[in-house]
């Protein structure tokens, strides 16, 4: 009952914020900046460098809307946000969108007056251990300690998948993946539970992550996405096409090294020109510069770019595309008809 109250109360406080704060774009164009909702640290997706500059694939995005609507990628303030935060922030009128690992479910998109306008990441919750307990498969965590993220959509998945199995388990809740790393390696909790990017992502962290598995079983589906306040569709369409003009580019062949070279002139193909503002007004359809895109993409790189610097399999985190490979690789990714 405390939790319905609670969902009841943010999607109140994320109406009368949309409406409040309707018109998004201008305030964003006024203030000279982005505010972006992050992760609060997350290895490959969203942290700050030893020099305090945020980096990652989430913060990429966040750097790309900031290029397609005031034409500079570093007019970002990033606003850290754990999971019990991310929403009321937003609602609240806190950041201009969310950019933090966050699954697009009914009761967001719905009950908290949220849109996700487009998935970045298709994702799912696995689990970890670590190696020395000889564990192969979630179905032998009968009894296991877990700890688990609040406020998350993994928190409710984990009960699921426990009770559907008919097997038990003790939860250790944890505020932040900061503390659930804290308490995994400090031997609080025999299972860490989250969606396997987090997963892999903490893990690159870790001294020895060769000492610990991620087990084979993916629990749920996780499409991943920038989140925005209900209310303001001009705002969310600039969220959503910036998100397909990345994903679309890396289809075209468009990338950082070429974009300045294919948008001096039209090329042979219509939609390259309509991406690259050549061709048409799409710029304009949505209250941006001619030339959008070609900030982003000059800015972050296309899409494929973006996901093999952060979180590819040559980093640290190490994923392979798999379902985040492009629609004519046989994965998810499509970006949406530049006409």
């Amino acid at each position: 009952m405390t939790k319905t109250v609670f969902i009841g109360a943010l999607a109140v406080a994320g109406m009368t914020a949309g409406i409040a704060s309707a018109a998004t774009l201008d305030d964003v164009k006024a203030r000279g900046s982005l505010k972006c909702g992050s992760n609060e640290g997350l290895a490959g997706f969203a942290a700050p460098d030893a020099n305090g500059n945020w980096e990652g694939f989430d913060v990429s995005l966040c750097r790309a809307i900031a290029a397609a609507v005031l034409g500079d990628a570093q007019a970002v303030e990033f606003v850290p946000l754990t999971s019990q935060t991310r929403f009321t922030a937003l609602a609240a009128g806190e950041v201009d969108v969310l950019v933090r690992n966050s699954t697009w479910t009914f009761t967001r998109d719905t009950d908290l007056a949220l849109d996700f306008p487009a998935i970045n990441y298709y994702d799912g919750q696995g689990f970890m251990v670590p190696r020395a307990l000889g564990v192969s498969s979630a179905s032998e965590l009968d009894g296991a300690t877990v700890c688990i993220q609040t406020g998350t959509t993994t928190e409710l998945n984990l009960a699921d998948y426990f009770r559907a199995n008919g097997i038990s388990y003790e939860p250790v809740p944890v505020a932040t993946n900061a503390e659930g790393q804290q308490q995994y390696l400090a031997g609080a909790c025999d299972v860490y539970t989250t969606d396997v990017s987090g997963l892999a992502a903490t893990r690159a962290t870790f001294e020895a992550p060769g000492d610990h598995v991620i087990l084979p079983e993916v629990v749920s589906k996780e499409p991943l996405g920038p989140a925005v306040r209900h209310g303001d569709n001009a705002w969310g369409d600039i969220v959503r096409w910036t998100t397909h003009a990345l994903i679309a580019a890396e289809e075209y062949g468009v990338t950082q090294a070429n974009v300045a070279e294919m948008a001096a002139a039209p090329t042979d193909n219509p939609e390259v020109n309509r991406l690259l503002g050549t061709e048409g007004e799409l710029g304009a359809m949505i209250g941006l510069d001619a030339d959008w895109a070609v900030n982003v993409l000059s800015a972050v790189g296309n899409y494929g770019e973006i996901f093999e610097a952060n979180i590819g399999e040559s980093t640290a985190v190490g994923l392979a595309r798999g379902l985040n490979a492009q629609w004519t690789e046989g994965g998810l990714m499509y970006g949406g008809p530049f006409r």
